[in-house]
């Protein structure tokens, strides 16, 4: 009678997994569906709250909205947790970890007054959208990019360096040649804040040279920061080069991460087997 027992919690478990983790079965696109219509439900709540007029006459209302969302999501990331082999792995992924962000502002709301409002962060959980219709060839580009980004960080590294020089000598260019004859640039820090205005090609224009030689100058800095802008563009789309992998919708019941090629058996990022026996699950 135990091991019964324990293999109908087993396959109640699994079930629960692939009604909230997996994208690919009716049931748990219904799902996914229905999280995001009252992710959105909830977020529309808090907007609505922001508006004075509206709180003023609906605001009992809304809080009661704003509970019943929180019961729900508290409800569903304590199914999420239940129905993965390893809680904590879920829990310290990306979206465990903007799940939890999400429950806490309503409770927050008790004791500090306002923190309610934080509730917006449950828009980020619309990125579940990807999963749902399927686009995770988008998250999977999107991985690509982080990866190129990772790469390139040293030499982006070099090139702020050589950024930061830069500003640092324009500035103090600057702050000579116009310092006695312009009171905008009275000081080098000044001049320093001109520089990188005007070399990101922002151009707030609360601060300009009267000289000929300041104009000069700024004409070359105007033309440099064009320059500035392509650098680094180059430098991470020079590790874009990376071939495409289709992936599909399903979650690893162990570590509740997704992206995996349609033919895969095991997990690639804990090594853990896809498609276990919901008896062994």
């Amino acid at each position: 009678m135990p091991d019964q027992s324990r293999r109908k919690f087993r396959r109640f478990r699994f079930k629960i997994h692939e009604i909230i983790f997996e994208s690919d079965t009716p049931a748990g696109k219904l799902f996914d569906i229905i999280l995001l219509a009252v992710i959105a439900l909830s977020v529309v709540v808090v907007m609505l709250e922001s508006i004075e007029s509206i709180r003023l006459r609906w605001g009992f209302e809304l809080r009661v909205l704003e509970w019943v969302f929180t019961v729900f999501f508290t409800i569903e990331y304590v199914l999420r947790l239940y129905s993965v082999y390893k809680p904590w792995k879920y829990a310290s992924s990306f979206y465990g970890v903007i799940d939890f962000l999400a429950l806490l502002p309503t409770y927050l709301g008790i004791f500090i007054a306002g923190g309610q409002s934080l509730i917006v962060i449950r828009s980020l959980r619309l990125l579940r959208i990807f999963r749902i219709l399927k686009l995770g060839s988008f998250m999977t580009q999107g991985a690509i990019i982080l990866d190129s980004i990772n790469q390139s960080k040293k030499k982006i590294a070099v090139f702020l360096y050589f950024i930061v020089l830069l500003v640092l000598i324009i500035g103090s260019v600057m702050y000579v040649v116009e310092g006695e004859d312009n009171p905008a640039f009275d000081s080098i820090p000044t001049s320093i804040y001109w520089a990188i205005v005007t070399l990101t090609t922002v151009g707030y224009g609360d601060i300009i040279p009267i000289t000929n030689v300041g104009k000069f100058l700024s004409a070359v800095v105007m033309i440099l920061g064009y320059a500035v802008i392509a650098v680094p563009t180059g430098i991470v789309s020079a590790s874009l080069i990376r071939a495409d992998a289709k992936v599909t919708g399903q979650s690893c019941p162990t570590c509740s991460k997704e992206g995996h090629e349609p033919d895969a058996v095991y997990c690639k990022y804990c090594g853990e087997i896809l498609n276990p026996e919901p008896e062994d699950f």
